[in-house]
């Protein structure tokens, strides 16, 4: 029965082997082969666990979100810097509301995974928000004079766009400049790349939109209340994120970068409160349309009176 048995399991492998040349078979007859097949079994394992671990590693850096490197030309390079969803933009926008001592806004929310998404849709919000806002705050500021005709003025839109869009690339490429050649001087700072110094700024400017919007309320001293809330808070993200980066430095240039940082934020908010929700300029009580007609009449009075 025992030979029976051993035939048969050969008969079964020469089967095998006539299938598939290329194959390997490992005898259980003897002690020395099942070492052998142990051996080559442990061999096969140890194969196995390399590629699972080549896998394994494949794996982990496409759940790590790492980009695949490719020309700027490319519509995939671009997209990497939208690649965020919304739990995670409004993460960042609470994050930019809630400046905590110690807490980096880069190093808590953006480092990661920094986008372009969040401080674009923010930029361009408030770029309308300021613009209707203002036309508004004037319509309603003048709303009661009789002489008054509305008109809307679109051009703030577009003195919006390009004040509010250089603000939000240009300041950050300049602060991002600075850190970069201080740090080429052997400095211990810390590196911030543009793409976050871009998204920190973004996301700063967010508490604007609420606080232009109700810089409707045809109020002074709430308006300046609220000018100094907002640059307060937005200040504040700016301050915490980038005081890490030059405290290193002398004295001097870190509190000199500071101070530039908070002064061009406060223009930005002083300027739109300027420009776009000051009153219109006062119409003067003699209309001018009527100023020719009267003088006339004052002037034809005079000549026809009896000397």
């Amino acid at each position: 029965m025992a030979d029976e048995l051993k035939f048969q399991e050969f008969e079964e492998a020469a089967d095998l082997l006539s299938a598939d040349p290329g194959a390997s078979t490992i005898s259980v007859s003897t002690p020395a082969s099942s070492g052998a097949a142990a051996t080559s079994s442990s061999d096969v394992r140890l194969n196995l666990s390399d590629d699972e671990e080549e896998n394994q590693q494949e794996s982990s850096g496409l759940l790590r979100g790492e980009k695949q490197t490719s020309g700027f030309w490319t519509f995939e390079y671009y997209q990497s810097f939208f690649d965020v969803d919304t739990v995670q933009v409004l993460d960042r926008i609470k994050g930019s509301l809630l400046p905590l001592p110690g807490r980096n806004f880069i190093k808590h929310h953006i480092r990661s995974n920094p986008d372009l998404y969040g401080p674009f849709w923010i930029c361009a919000t408030l770029v309308f928000s300021v613009a209707i806002s203002g036309n508004l705050s004037t319509f309603l500021s003048q709303m009661g004079d009789p002489q008054y005709h509305y008109r809307p003025q679109f051009h703030r839109v577009t003195i919006a766009a390009v004040t509010v869009f250089l603000y939000a690339w240009l300041v950050p490429l300049a602060v991002w400049g600075f850190m970069t050649w201080r740090q080429s001087t052997a400095r211990q700072m810390s590196a911030y790349s543009f793409l976050e110094t871009v998204c920190v700024y973004g996301y700063s400017l967010f508490i604007y939109i609420p606080t232009s919007i109700l810089w409707i309320i045809p109020f002074g001293w709430l308006q300046w209340l609220l000018i100094l809330i907002a640059m307060s808070v937005s200040g504040a993200v700016l301050v915490i994120t980038f005081w890490p980066a030059v405290r290193d430095d002398t004295k001097m240039t870190a509190f000199s970068v500071m101070a530039a940082i908070v002064l061009l934020h406060a223009l930005l908010a002083i300027g739109c409160k300027l420009y776009f929700f000051e009153a219109a300029a006062q119409i003067p009580s003699l209309n001018p349309s009527s100023a020719p007609s009267s003088l006339n009449l004052t002037a034809l009075t005079t000549l026809s009176k009896p000397k």
